[in-house]
């Protein structure tokens, strides 16, 4: 029987060990003994590495699968709002909906960055999908017509951040609307200056 074939009803022993690795790395860190991620999966030693390989390949796949949801709740969530300045300022709503999951302990992708070690496939897949938020921020502020949409990105990624770790460490559940907030004056900011930049210079004879 190859790895991803399985008797009938269970779940092939990859995807187990996926769904372990999701709760425990989550909740305690990549760190976890990987005998503890075995003995929740159900599965042989031999499954582990014949299915990823080393552990190092398992945390780059966890990191992966987290991303690829956040980018689902987004892409999914966003397009409610009718506008760029409206979906920039709804990513901060989707992060307030998703910190009230009782399952919720902060970001996935700030946790495992933290652990990650540099030069590292887990680090390089950390990265991506640091960069994909903030490219998501940055394109809509473009599209809102922001000049300095780059730092404009960079600014918000630190409000976003902040408020993530606010629900983690201090169960705070309100600080994604206080994000929420500071992004829009930040935002409205940075509009009335594009818009200052842009007008023509009175020419005086």
């Amino acid at each position: 029987m190859s790895k991803t074939e399985t008797t009938a009803g269970r779940v092939p022993a990859r995807d187990r060990l996926l769904n372990a690795a999701a709760v425990l790395f989550y909740q305690e860190g990549c760190s976890v003994g990987i005998e503890r991620v075995i003995s929740m999966a159900g599965v042989a030693k031999a499954s582990l590495y014949d299915c990823f390989g080393s552990k190092d390949e398992l945390i780059r796949c966890y990191v992966v699968e987290r991303d690829n949801a956040r980018r689902y709740r987004f892409n999914s969530g966003l397009p409610i709002f009718d506008s760029p300045r409206t979906k920039l300022l709804g990513m901060f709503d989707i992060l307030g909906e998703t910190s009230r999951e009782p399952w919720f302990r902060g970001c996935p992708i700030i946790r495992a960055t933290m652990e990650a070690e540099n030069g590292t496939p887990a680090k390089a897949a950390c990265d991506e999908a640091r960069q994909w938020l903030k490219d998501l921020f940055q394109r809509l502020a473009v599209e809102a017509g922001v000049g300095r949409a780059a730092a404009l990105a960079d600014e918000l990624m630190v409000v976003y951040d902040g408020a993530s770790l606010a629900c983690d460490v201090d169960h705070n559940l309100g600080a994604p609307a206080v994000a929420k907030r500071m992004a829009k004056a930040m935002l409205d900011a940075a509009l009335a200056s594009s818009k200052k930049a842009a007008k023509p210079t009175k020419v005086h004879a």
